[in-house]
């Protein structure tokens, strides 16, 4: 286990904890998450797997995996002494079914998951969880697989939770996407899982806004999850690939609570999408002193300042990569030195992937100002403008570094 990892997770995390709801709140909420811990220890677990004894064989100390719950509970922006709990639930999630889907997608989102980390978040999920049905990773293919699925929906109705990785395509191009012999469409196959699922979980960009494949022209009428589904709960965790340390803290949530996590208005849990890249990003600091990168090389690219003037979208993007990061903690977009594309955005691909300033974008300010704002307090309607007054704070922000300079001069 990386053990600089872990120290990131367990301070950086530990400050998201809510303790405006009281301890009356946490105490409740406790009380419930043993219920919920206590019911499932009765059910005969779905795979017959020691978690210990995975962990055991990875060379996972039992100490190391204590380390991780806490890092963990922090995440879910749960008080300390919930970590017991949180490290009962990863041993229990070979109780919840899952069954995973990919329609217009890439597989990515795939790959980052079974390629996780710390500790051994792939072994966890794909040894612990029971999953059900996964076509990327399955051994089964053709009539067989489609039987395995059908198995899975039949023994776990209303039990198992659908993750769903890709686009679905309903314009007239939804003729191209089809399942299996019988031709099925994705919609339809998306909406017949959907029925007997206990909730769904829109894994990555694609999944939850169209990503993609949705971007202009958008042949084949590509939409996302939520666009498609109204009968049951969904969870969208956007970004491209999505981070798996957020697909494991909703899984651990679900199993600890029996209920889907506080989510904003665009049905993405808080724990992870309650802040803006820039809140938390490592060049803050440059941005807040108005030093810029100009231009790729220049001599504030060599300092790392700020790299909005690059086209960074951090100011407008909510994800918690800054403090998550990707590859054992090791680095993320902006601190290897490329701008932020808000890939967690809703049509990033049209409105956000460039390397052009936001300056110069066609994009509205929003009423009201301020920087450090929740998606909600912004509403709905102006998410594309989520950056409130980040040309402006940029312009004062220069302003501000200049006239410093000339104090000092």
């Amino acid at each position: 286990m990386n053990r600089e990892h872990l120290r990131s997770l367990f301070t950086a995390k530990s400050a998201r904890v809510d303790t405006n709801k009281g301890e009356a709140y946490y105490k409740n909420l406790y009380e419930r998450c043993r219920a919920r811990l206590d019911e499932l220890k009765k059910i005969t677990p779905l795979r017959n797997i020691d978690i210990a004894q995975v962990l055991e064989d990875e060379g996972i100390s039992r100490r190391d995996f204590l380390k991780w719950a806490s890092a963990t509970t922090a995440m879910l922006m749960l008080p300390a002494s919930f970590t017991p709990l949180v490290a009962e639930a990863a041993e229990l999630m070979n109780r919840v079914p899952v069954i995973w889907i990919e329609l217009q997608d890439c597989a990515g989102n795939s790959e980052a998951f079974i390629r996780a980390d710390g500790p051994k978040v792939d072994e966890i999920i794909l040894e612990i969880i029971s999953l059900e049905f996964h076509e990327t990773l399955m051994a089964p293919a053709g009539h067989q697989a489609e039987a395995q699925l059908e198995d899975a929906v039949n023994n776990f109705k209303g039990k198992y939770l659908l993750f769903v990785e890709g686009a679905i395509p309903v314009g007239r191009g939804r003729e191209w996407c089809t399942i299996g012999a019988s031709g099925e469409t994705f919609e339809e196959h998306l909406k017949k899982l959907a029925n007997d699922a206990a909730a769904i979980v829109a894994v990555g960009t694609c999944a939850t806004f169209g990503g993609v494949p949705a971007a202009a022209p958008n042949p084949t009428g590509a939409v996302g999850v939520m666009d498609v589904v109204n009968n049951k709960p969904i969870i969208n965790i956007p970004a491209c690939p999505a981070n798996p340390a957020n697909i494991v803290g909703v899984i651990l949530h679900y199993v600890l609570t029996g209920q889907i996590p506080e989510l904003d208005s665009l049905l993405r849990p808080k724990f992870a999408f309650g802040y803006r890249i820039h809140d938390n990003c490592e060049r803050r600091a440059h941005f807040d002193a108005g030093e810029f990168v100009e231009e790729w090389g220049d001599e504030g690219a060599q300092n790392n300042f700020c790299l909005y003037k690059m086209g960074c979208k951090g100011p407008m993007t909510f994800n918690n990569c800054s403090i998550v990061r990707y590859n054992e903690s090791v680095n993320w977009p902006i601190g290897a030195g490329h701008g932020c594309i808000g890939c967690s955005e809703p049509g990033f691909w049209d409105k956000y992937a460039y390397e052009r300033p936001m300056a110069d974008a066609n994009i509205k300010m929003a009423p009201n100002g301020g920087v450090e704002k929740s998606v909600d307090q912004f509403g709905l309607g102006l998410l594309t403008a989520a950056g409130v007054g980040i040309a402006i704070h940029a312009v004062a922000s220069a302003v501000a570094g200049k006239k410093s300079e000339g104090e000092e001069a």
